[in-house]
């Protein structure tokens, strides 16, 4: 029987922290420059996360039909909710599902559209084409990673912050900067575990595209990029002082340094899986914060 867990399951509930995180980033940057607005941060919020669920609610019920999730090993981190695999939920339903989520974040595009302007169609485009097309067709052609860094990374950044200030200012590049790197290795990190399932079920995705070593000398460079785009935007004035802080939850990925660079041969560590996240997630809300207490 469909209860509100299952629904929680293909929406990967526990994943939903990374659009907060990434509100409270881009409303940190509203703030810094002046123009924080409570009543937009909220809408944007909404929309923010009923796109990540359809996301992910895609990708279980494309994962399913494909048979990847039938042959993946699962951890708290990769391989799917399970959800579908167990019959907890029918795939007509997932799909449903996914399609009022991914309404109600069309809806939030189009109302800014009207509020704001034809430059929110950039937005819309590139938001739906993210969503829409991730799963059956990026995940497929190699473009995966730098489609989630896009739609789960820079483009939420720097539009919570257009709908702050109605313009897109070099705060907002320079804090959506570390927001691309960081989802882009969320999920190229996680790809390895399900290398052989991806294969099998048809993905192209950097780590079968590039090899098990190569794109993990890959997510070495983007984990390094991401501080140092901090630093780089403190130093040219683009970020406050008070953003370096944003680098110190780049010391959590020690354990995932050691593997990429010494054992990427070898099956990634769930510890080094684990401080992948919360890395992403504490920088973006320490940069936030820093913008927010230096307004």
């Amino acid at each position: 029987m469909t209860n509100i867990s299952s629904f929680a399951g293909v929406a990967r509930a526990p994943f939903l922290l990374l659009p907060v995180t990434l509100v409270v980033c881009g409303a940190g940057v509203g703030v810094h420059d002046g123009n924080f607005r409570w009543d937009r941060t909220a809408i944007a919020l909404v929309g923010l996360m009923a796109l990540h669920m359809a996301v992910n609610i895609f990708n279980e019920w494309s994962d399913y039909r494909t048979g990847i999730d039938l042959n993946t090993e699962r951890t708290p981190f990769t391989g799917g909710s399970g959800t579908l695999p167990q019959g907890k939920i029918s795939p007509n339903t997932t799909l449903a599902f996914g399609l009022v989520c991914a309404a109600i974040g069309l809806g939030v595009g189009v109302y800014f559209r009207l509020v704001l302007g034809p430059l929110m169609l950039v937005f819309i485009a590139v938001g739906a084409l993210c969503v829409l097309t991730y799963t059956d067709l990026l995940a497929r052609v190699g473009l995966g990673e730098v489609a989630a860094g896009l739609g789960l990374g820079m483009l939420p950044v720097t539009g919570v912050a257009y709908v702050q200030a109605e313009s897109i200012t070099a705060t907002a590049i320079a804090a959506s900067i570390p927001a691309f790197l960081m989802t882009f290795n969320l999920l190229l990190l996680n790809e390895f575990p399900d290398e052989t399932a991806d294969r099998e079920g048809g993905r192209m995705n950097l780590v079968i595209l590039l090899g098990r070593r190569p794109a993990a000398l890959l997510w070495t460079a983007a984990a390094i990029a991401t501080p140092a785009s901090i630093i780089a935007a403190w130093a040219l004035g683009y970020l406050p002082i008070a953003a370096l802080a944003a680098t110190a939850p780049s010391l959590l990925l020690v354990g995932a340094f050691r593997w990429a660079l010494g054992n990427s041969d070898e099956s990634v560590p769930i510890p080094a899986l684990g401080s992948n996240v919360i890395w992403n997630l504490a920088t973006n809300v320490v940069l936030g914060v820093s913008l927010i207490v230096t307004a």
